[in-house]
């Protein structure tokens, strides 16, 4: 690696607007972010599916199927 080219790479936080906060390691210190893993719909289970399928027989239903 040479010398004097790379950013220094060093402890970093990272903080959600839930409250968690994430320590590693990178080359910006403080990162805040809007969703993390604790919050984020899909990695706690309360994800929405949408059904597509129902959605189209419901048109069908309400404009007639042509």
């Amino acid at each position: 690696m040479k010398d004097k080219i790379h950013p220094k790479y060093g402890d970093a936080t990272i903080a959600c607007i839930c409250g968690n906060v994430i320590h590693t390691r990178s080359t910006v210190k403080e990162m805040k972010t809007n969703t993390c893993s604790a919050c984020h719909p899909f990695f706690t289970g309360t994800a929405k599916y949408m059904d597509t399928a129902g959605r189209v027989e419901q048109f069908h239903k309400r404009y007639g199927k042509k």
